[in-house]
């Protein structure tokens, strides 16, 4: 008796971890949508997808004055909903960006704007980053007014334009400059961090609380050039070069803040390679242990320092002519306790050739850590508990960027939550046939449900 019991209750919870089937089917319905919009960020247009989003919540009876749909220009257009809660306290923001990187059809074995599901997987540009989310938050929604749901707070759904290019047309930069109130809230979620799964096995599941500063530097060297005929040792890409090729061999000293000295205190535990003991080490604070974990990841090596690496080129102006100019963009992540300033002096000392000049062309500034909130720590580790026993919650960091720098900076902590758990080997966003599994898919929508519905009641 007691075993049957045991067997029923397996099925159960089988069952919960995955939405029901028309509320899959809804969520399949909008993902697709939303992945065969072609909402690249220099070719596309994320207008579409923000009027088809607000056609839904119409249909849906949201009230009209509740949906509003804008952009710095026509085809720059965000959506935002607010669900009406009993305003006991300050609103929840779900925020997700609807744009994506661009993507050539001959640079992938399928179609990046067809949704294609094909051995356990959503095939697509933007299917993991993040129309995932984007489409999850807007079931979600969805569901709950259906549900007769009534939360202590509003919950906002904001879907932005141009999170991957930034720039004048970033939605939620222009949110928060020409519509501060439509957004305004005691705190965000939003991308930033994932589940991760090693050889199948869910093992970690992260929560983003700061993220890396987003820094272009442009590198340049200028000068009289002359006949390809007549060569001479002053060449202007020689100068590019000689100082490229010192920035490949440079490495910035590591740091830790308390988001990445925590980041590895828990990932050791569930590391499954020789690099646990290290990992161990690291968070206190063994420079060899770090030298070690950086030199066999770069994920980890990126976790502990400052990182900057040449992303194009430029140069000359004819095929028989000495270049009068050579120029590359150097691309830097800087940890959030750093600074500009310190990053320029250090590769200017690098280089050491007055020639080469480096002048800042993209800022996009640091923002502050997220504060470790017990509420939001304590429901996130329990539906994970319950989800996915014996997967560990761990704070993160981000290396990448991402609009939570935006709210963050205007005073809006956001953190990294999404539900979808990826192969730590395996991860294709912003590159070929980008794809997210069915089964994270579908776990992630009951963990957003479930996690909205902890902080709102």
């Amino acid at each position: 008796m007691r075993f049957t019991i045991f067997l029923l209750c397996l099925s159960a919870w089988a069952a919960d971890v995955m939405p029901p089937e028309p509320e899959q089917r809804l969520a399949r319905v909008i993902y697709q949508e939303m992945i065969e919009v072609k909402s690249g960020f220099t070719t596309g247009s994320t207008t579409p997808i923000a009027e088809s989003v607000a056609a839904r919540f119409k249909a849906a009876g949201f009230p009209v004055e509740d949906i509003f749909v804008g952009g710095a220009i026509p085809t720059k257009a965000n959506v935002v909903v607010r669900y009406r809660g009993t305003g006991a306290r300050k609103p929840l923001l779900l925020l997700a960006h609807t744009d994506v990187v661009e993507a050539k059809r001959e640079d992938w074995t399928v179609d990046p704007f067809v949704f294609l599901e094909k051995d356990g997987y959503f095939y697509g540009r933007g299917t993991s980053d993040d129309k995932a989310q984007a489409a999850v938050w807007v079931a979600t929604l969805l569901r709950l007014k259906r549900e007769n749901y009534r939360p202590d707070r509003d919950l906002i759904l904001a879907l932005t334009a141009d999170e991957e290019g930034g720039g004048p047309y970033n939605g939620v930069n222009w949110l928060i400059e020409k519509h501060r109130a439509l957004i305004d809230a005691e705190y965000a979620l939003n991308e930033g961090a994932r589940g991760m799964m090693v050889g199948g096995k869910r093992v970690e599941h992260q929560i983003g609380l700061a993220e890396k500063q987003f820094l272009n530097l442009r590198w340049e060297v200028r000068n009289k050039g002359g006949h390809s005929a007549r060569p001479v040792p002053d060449n202007a890409i020689y100068h590019l070069a000689a100082a490229l090729q010192r920035l490949s061999g440079f490495e910035f000293d590591f740091a830790l803040n308390e988001v990445t000295r925590e980041y590895f205190r828990q990932s050791a535990k569930m590391e499954a390679s020789g690099l646990a003991a290290d990992m161990a080490r690291v968070a206190e604070g063994d420079r060899a242990a770090m030298r070690r974990v950086a030199a066999a990841s770069a994920p980890l090596n990126a976790m502990l320092r400052t990182t900057c690496v040449a992303t194009q080129l430029e140069g000359g102006h004819a095929t028989n002519a000495l270049p009068q100019l050579a120029a590359a963009n150097v691309n830097c992540r800087l940890l959030p306790d750093d600074s500009v300033e310190s990053v320029v002096a250090q590769l200017t000392k690098l280089v050491g050739d007055d020639q080469v000049k480096i002048s800042v062309t993209t800022n996009e500034g640091a923002s502050p850590v997220s504060p470790l909130r017990d509420d939001i720590m304590k429901a996130f580790t329990r539906i994970t508990d319950t989800m996915w026993p014996g997967v560990i919650t761990v704070p993160s960091m981000a290396v990448g960027g991402t609009d939570g720098r935006y709210l963050r900076s205007a005073g809006i902590p956001t953190y990294g939550v999404q539900g979808f758990f990826l192969d730590r080997d395996d991860v294709r966003a912003h590159g070929r046939d980008e794809r997210m599994p069915v089964k994270s898919f579908y776990e992630g929508q009951t963990f957003l449900y479930e996690f909205v519905k902890a902080l709102s009641k």
